[in-house]
């Protein structure tokens, strides 16, 4: 088995996620041919509902190409028409995802999974009205993009037969987002962030909801997509991608080392078998700096960033204020093939700021350098969230520093 040092391997990580190189900085921002491109690499975006500065799937874009029209993004996920056709569609992938939506074939054993069985909390919903699921059904085959909102007022609307709804408000929800899982209903637009949920033969075409891929032969196509986005990567790290068992993946991982596409290689230090992509390259040097948001796939499998970075970090969210150590909402800062500063942001829209909550050195590091590369991150972050200042807080020892060089 080929050796490989683990600086070689964090620098082959990065240069699969696009984060090697500084992005080109132009006053129009990126294109969308660049953000299109990020999302081909990726394969997935992780959605989340924090808002305290921007939504989670837009920031991994940020990271990779710098300030960019939104819309793009917007448009490819929740727009379909004949002049501009659906590129994404939300599923289950690493959590709930945008996914290309030629990769919806890829997810149909799971789908299937759902709807044979994991049903959780909508089998006593469906236990109570076994009628719910064929009523939200045809809804949305009457009405189109509807909310769980949207649907608990129609069927709340007095019709032929009915003598009452038989159900909770919570009940809608639940049973439509079963629905969701197993493949039946996906999700059209969003109105904010909410979901607007539609028949999902009206959000995937066709000729891609025709296709019939096996269960092997999709995790092994997951499987090889996890390692072309990482690089780099030992079982679980490829598991972990797009949320695989065990047993799918070490499978997938055979036939993939027996086709060419992985080579088994020992990393330094790294104490398990990793699994090189073998059309991914590794650069001389990692020269790139971003801001990298806590659910953005170069971090957001803990035990590889620890791996790679000797970097402990946990999403202090849900972590009482009194308890945190680093803020609310941080972003872990890239600097030349490290991750040397943890920043707590938040943005201010009624006073236009991109506040910085507070500011950390990673170790014993300089912390003049780092503000030095950090500040045109935040300036250009500022830009592209149309907030008009950088205002830098009191906690942290790279405040002072943040301060003096903005």
């Amino acid at each position: 088995m080929r050796e490989m040092s683990a600086a070689m391997a964090k620098r082959t990580a990065l240069a699969a996620q696009g984060l090697a190189s500084p992005h080109r900085v132009t006053e129009r921002g990126a294109s969308s041919r660049a953000v299109h491109k990020v999302i081909e690499r990726n394969r997935l975006l992780q959605i989340d509902s924090v808002s305290v500065l921007v939504r989670a799937h837009y920031a991994p874009l940020f990271s990779r190409v710098g300030k960019y029209d939104r819309s793009v993004l917007d448009a490819a996920a929740w727009t379909d028409t004949a002049r501009t056709p659906r590129r994404l569609v939300e599923y289950w992938a690493h959590e709930a995802a945008l996914v290309p939506v030629e990769d919806w074939p890829l997810f149909r054993w799971r789908t299937e999974l759902y709807a044979h069985g994991r049903w959780g909390g909508a089998y006593t919903v469906l236990e109570r009205n076994p009628s719910l699921s064929q009523d939200i059904l045809d809804v949305l085959r009457d009405a189109g993009p509807s909310s769980a909102g949207d649907i608990e007022r129609v069927l709340d609307s007095p019709r032929p037969g009915r003598k009452g709804p038989w159900w909770d408000r919570s009940d809608v929800k639940v049973v439509v987002e079963q629905l969701f899982a197993a493949g039946v209903v996906s999700v059209a637009t969003r109105s904010g962030f909410v979901r607007r949920y539609d028949l999902v033969e009206r959000v995937v075409p066709e000729h891609v909801a025709a296709q019939v891929v096996s269960e092997p032969d999709a995790v092994r196509q997951l499987v090889a997509q996890s390692a072309s986005a990482l690089g780099i990567g030992t079982e679980p790290d490829l598991r972990d991608y797009y949320r695989l068992s065990q047993k799918q993946t070490k499978a997938a991982i055979v036939d993939l080392v027996e086709d060419g596409t992985l080579e088994p290689v020992a990393v330094r230090g790294w104490g398990a078998t990793a699994y090189l992509h073998t059309g991914v390259k590794t650069p001389r040097a990692a020269t790139g700096s971003a801001l990298l948001c806590p659910f953005d796939p170069m971090i957001f499998f803990r035990p590889r960033v620890e791996r790679i970075f000797d970097f402990h970090y946990r999403i202090e969210i849900y972590t009482p204020q009194h308890k945190r150590v680093h803020g609310y909402y941080v972003f872990p800062f890239l600097m030349d093939g490290d991750l040397v500063a943890r920043v707590d942001l938040k943005g201010d829209r009624a006073a236009s700021q991109l506040q910085v909550l507070g500011a950390f050195v990673e170790g014993d590091r300089d912390p003049g350098p780092i503000a030095d590369r950090l500040v045109p991150h935040l300036r250009e972050m500022a830009e592209w969230l149309e907030l008009e200042s950088v205002v830098v807080g009191e906690r942290g020892d790279l405040v002072g520093a943040l301060s003096r060089a903005l």
